[in-house]
């Protein structure tokens, strides 16, 4: 079973709100909580690369 960790930016209620990151077998995966099937597989350096881009466009 995949353990699914909540983002610490999310908010603090059940609510679907927030993106979860889990280890798979050889990638990392992201899902957001608002539609939990759809699951994106990601490399620790493109997790890094989304992660930058992001922080980047909040500046």
């Amino acid at each position: 079973m995949i353990q699914w960790q909540k983002s610490s930016f999310s908010g603090g209620g059940d609510g679907n709100e927030c993106v979860e990151l889990a280890h798979g077998s050889s990638t990392l995966l992201l899902r957001e909580s608002d539609d939990p099937t759809r699951i994106l597989p990601l490399t620790r350096d493109s997790l890094a690369a989304l992660l930058g881009r992001i922080h980047g466009d909040r500046t």
